[in-house]
C-alpha cells in the first residue's frame, strides 16, 4: 500500500500548501502557548518541537496519517514478536532484550524471555569475576583493558555507550574498540596495552565476518608473541552462535554468549554485544541502561501519537521529508560525552530506510531516509552550521541538551546551554533586513558600504529544529534517547511502507571485496572487472611496497 493513496496524504498536501510559507517567527509572537501545545514529556525528558513549520493541526494531520496506515497495529506486531522483517523472515524483538517487566514474548511459538534472562544473568557472573579479581590473566594479574573487535552495530552502539557513561566507568578498567580492518586501527589501540592484562571480547554472530575475524586473528597473534595457546581461552571471548568455530580460535564456548537472529546489528548493543558496556561501566549500569529503554518502549507502545515522543519526532521527519523535500538531518548533541551519538544514529536510521523499494517489492516514488550526520556543540558551530543557517536547503536539526554536567568542578555548562538554545532560536528567528541595517548603523556604516555588506548578514531564519532536554545524561537517560531514535525510525518504515529491518545494500561491497582480493595478490590475474577497476588493482599492485 502507498501512502500517497490516501485520503489522509492528500489532506496533508493541500494543508502544505496552506502553510508552506508559515513563519515561525510570527506564530511565536502571536501565541504565548506555543511551547507548551508543541512540547512533550516522558519522565524526565522533554521534546520541544514548537520551533517546527507546524501548526497543531498539521500534527493531527501526521496522526490521523500514521492511523490509517495502522500503526498501532505494527507496533503491536513488533511487541509481540511477530516476524514483520519479512525479507529475511525474522521477527523483530530488540524490545524483548530490555523488557524489564519480564512479560512474556512469544516467537515462533516459544517464549524467548528466559533464554535472554539466562544470558544477562551469564553476563553479571562473568562481569562480577573480572571486576572482583576471580577472573585473572594468564600470568595471575588483574583485567584492566576491555578491547572490543565487532563493525558496524557490534562497534558503533557498545563504543557510544561507553564513551557516554565515562563517569560512571569501573575504577581501574579501560574500554577501546576495534573495527576497521585498516591495520592502523587494531596497531594503534595494541601499542598502548600490555597482553597480560588485556581481555578481547569478539563480537561477530556468525564468526564469519571478514573485518572482525581479520582483526581477532590479528589480535590472538599479537598476544601469541607474549602468551601460549592455552593462554588464549583466558584472554578472548565471543559474542556468538556459532560454537565450532569459537572453540576453532581457541575461545572456551562456556565463554561464548549467545546472540539471537532476531537481533539486527544496529539494535544490538542491548544483547551480549553489550558485554564490553557492562565489563566497562558494570552490570548494574547496563542493567540502568536497559530499564531507560523499557520506559521510552512503555511510553511509545502505549502514549497516544500525538503525545507520543518517537511517534511525533518521526511524522516531523515525513513532513520535511515527503512535503519539504528536505534530503539531510543533522543530530547536534551538547555533550562531549555524546561525540559518537550521530554516528550511532547514522548506521541505525540509513540502514533501516535506505531503501527504495516498498515491502511488496515495488519501487517507491517518493523519498525515504535522509543523510542523517551531526557532531558534538559548540563545535559544530565554527564549522558546518553555517550551511544550516544560510544555506538554500533545509536541514532539520535535533539538539541534544542535558541541564546538568558530571563535571561541574570545569564550570562551562551554562555557556554550552547557551549557545545550544541560541542555535535553536536562531534557526527560528533568522535576521531580517531591517534588524541588520539597524546594526550596521549602529556600527557606523552608511551608504554603499552599508547596503554592500546588508545582504550577505541577512538570515532567512524559520529553520526547524527539535530540542531533547533533560537534567543529566545517566544510564537510564541515555537507554530512553537510544530507544526513541529506534521507535522514530521504525515509525516513518512504517509510513513508507518498508521494511526497516534488513540491510541487503551493505551485502553488495562485501561479495564483490572478496572476488577483488585474490587480484591483488602480485602475480594473480586480474578477473573481469570493468576497466576503472581493473586500472586501478593493476596500479595498487605496481605501487604496493610489500
Amino acid at each position: 500500500m502507498t501512502p500517497l493513496n490516501t485520503s489522509e496524504w492528500q489532506s496533508l498536501e493541500r494543508h502544505y500548501s496552506d502553510i508552506k510559507y508559515l513563519s515561525m517567527r510570527d506564530e511565536f509572537a502571536l501565541d504565548s502557548g506555543r511551547f507548551e501545545r508543541l512540547s512533550i514529556s516522558s519522565g524526565d525528558l522533554l521534546l520541544d518541537y514548537s520551533k517546527n513549520r507546524i501548526t497543531k493541526k498539521t500534527i493531527s494531520k501526521l496522526a490521523a496519517l500514521v492511523e490509517s496506515l495502522d500503526l498501532s497495529g505494527w507496533i503491536e506486531k513488533m511487541f509481540t514478536g511477530e516476524s514483520i522483517n519479512t525479507t529475511e523472515g525474522r521477527a523483530v524483538s530488540h524490545i524483548a532484550l530490555r523488557n524489564r517487566s519480564n512479560t512474556p514474548i512469544i516467537v515462533d511459538g516459544e517464549d524467548i524471555m528466559p533464554a535472554i534472562n539466562a544470558v544477562l544473568a551469564q553476563m553479571k557472573r562473568f562481569c562480577g569475576k573480572v571486576h572482583s579479581g576471580e577472573w585473572l590473566g594468564y600470568t595471575g594479574k588483574q583485567i584492566t583493558d576491555i578491547v572490543n573487535i565487532g563493525i558496524g552495530g557490534s562497534d558503533l552502539g557498545p563504543a557510544m555507550i561507553c564513551d557516554a557513561l565515562e563517569p560512571y566507568g569501573v575504577e581501574g578498567m579501560n574500554a577501546h574498540f576495534v573495527s576497521n580492518v585498516d591495520g592502523t586501527d587494531l596497531s594503534t589501540t595494541l601499542e598502548k596495552l600490555n597482553p597480560e592484562t588485556t581481555l578481547f571480547v569478539v563480537a561477530s554472530k556468525t564468526f564469519t565476518t571478514q573485518e572482525t575475524l581479520t582483526n581477532a586473528q590479528s589480535a590472538r597473534a599479537w598476544f601469541l608473541q607474549a602468551g601460549s595457546q592455552e593462554d588464549v581461552a583466558q584472554h578472548f571471548v565471543a559474542v556468538s552462535t556459532n560454537a565450532e568455530a569459537v572453540a576453532e580460535f581457541g575461545i572456551n564456548t562456556d565463554n561464548m554468549f549467545e546472540i539471537w537472529d532476531w537481533v539486527g546489528g544496529r539494535y544490538s548493543l542491548w544483547s551480549a554485544i553489550g558485554l564490553p558496556i557492562a565489563l566497562y561501566v558494570g552490570m548494574d549500569n547496563f542493567e540502568r541502561l536497559l530499564d531507560g529503554g523499557h520506559e521510552m518502549d512503555n511510553h511509545f507502545r502505549h502514549q497516544p501519537f500525538e503525545d507520543n515522543i518517537p511517534v511525533v519526532m518521526g511524522l516531523l521527519g515525513i513532513w520535511y521529508i515527503n512535503f519539504f523535500g528536505s534530503q539531510t538531518h543533522a543530530i547536534v548533541p551538547y555533550d562531549h560525552s555524546l561525540a559518537r551519538f550521530p554516528s550511532h544514529m547514522q548506521q541505525l536510521d540509513m540502514e533501516s530506510n535506505g531503501k527504495n523499494t516498498n515491502r511488496q517489492g515495488q519501487r517507491l516514488r517518493y523519498g525515504t531516509g535522509p543523510v542523517i550526520w551531526g557532531t558534538p556543540g559548540t563545535n559544530g558551530q565554527h564549522a558546518y552550521f553555517q550551511l544550516i543557517h544560510q544555506g538554500t536547503q533545509i536541514i532539520p536539526v535535533d539538539f541534544v541538551l542535558p541541564v546538568n554536567s558530571h563535571y561541574p568542578e570545569v564550570d562551562h555548562q551554562s555557556i554550552l546551554l547557551a549557545n545550544g538554545l541560541a542555535q535553536s532560536e536562531a534557526l527560528m528567528k533568522g535576521k531580517n533586513a531591517e534588524e541588520v541595517r539597524a546594526e550596521l548603523v549602529k556600527e557606523g556604516l552608511e551608504g554603499e558600504e552599508l547596503e554592500a555588506l546588508l545582504p550577505h548578514k541577512i538570515f532567512p531564519g524559520n529553520r526547524p529544529s527539535n530540542t531533547l532536554l533533560f537534567p543529566k545524561l545517566t544510564p537510564e537517560m541515555l537507554g530512553q534517547l537510544v530507544a526513541l531514535y529506534e521507535h522514530k525510525v521504525f515509525v516513518q518504515g512504517v509510513v513508507w511502507n518498508i521494511n526497516s529491518f534488513d540491510q541487503w545494500g551493505v551485502e553488495l561491497g562485501k561479495q564483490l571485496a572478496k572476488a577483488i582480493l585474490p587480484d591483488l595478490e602480485q602475480g594473480a590475474e586480474v578477473s573481469v572487472h570493468d576497466s576503472s577497476t581493473t586500472s586501478l588493482i593493476n596500479l595498487i599492485k605496481q605501487l604496493r611496497t610489500y
